[in-house]
């Protein structure tokens, strides 16, 4: 990398650094890239999907983080923007008999994140969480940095172990 391209790496690092999940990333030596994009709040486009069309990267590779209540416990299912998340299918894959989606306000302040921005990673509390199968289908993925306009990419396996997370089949198609 030339010296010009460090100072921008080393630049977007700073400005990003704040936000919780880049500071566990950094803090675990685990390598990613940072992804800033112009957040379009009267998009109409989903935030999954407005994010994968802004960084010109494939929905199925693009992964959104939703919280969930599994057997009454909260828990994140990490799932491509382009598919919705199989309720039964995490639930199995949480070892729950039940699992239904959390309110948003609640998701929000578990993790410390605004919808849209929910980040499987750095949130105030470690929840488990289980990622799709289809994500080791790609040297990497990208899922939200922190808040709206801002993903990260990262190696699935990086993030099972920064997570604590496992893999399941837990998507189905939209």
């Amino acid at each position: 990398m030339s010296k010009q391209g460090r100072k921008q790496s080393a630049k977007n690092h700073a400005e990003h650094a704040s936000t919780p999940a880049v500071a566990a990333l950094l803090n675990a030596n685990i390598a990613h890239t940072l992804h800033p994009y112009d957040h379009d709040p009267s998009s109409e486009l989903s935030y999954g999907l407005e994010a994968a069309a802004a960084i010109g990267i494939n929905p199925e590779q693009v992964f959104k983080t939703l919280c969930v209540y599994a057997d009454g416990a909260l828990a994140m299912g990490v799932a491509p923007v382009d598919h919705m998340l199989d309720l039964k299918a995490i639930a199995h894959a949480l070892g729950a008999k039940k699992a239904q989606m959390a309110d948003p306000a609640e998701a929000e302040r578990v993790t410390g994140y605004v919808v849209g921005g929910i980040s499987p990673i750095g949130g105030r509390k470690r929840l488990p969480l289980v990622l799709d199968e289809s994500a080791l289908l790609f040297e990497a993925i990208y899922v939200s940095g922190g808040r709206r306009g801002f993903d990260i990419g990262i190696a699935p396996a990086d993030l099972i172990t920064v997570t604590g997370g496992n893999v399941a089949p837990i998507a189905k198609a939209s």
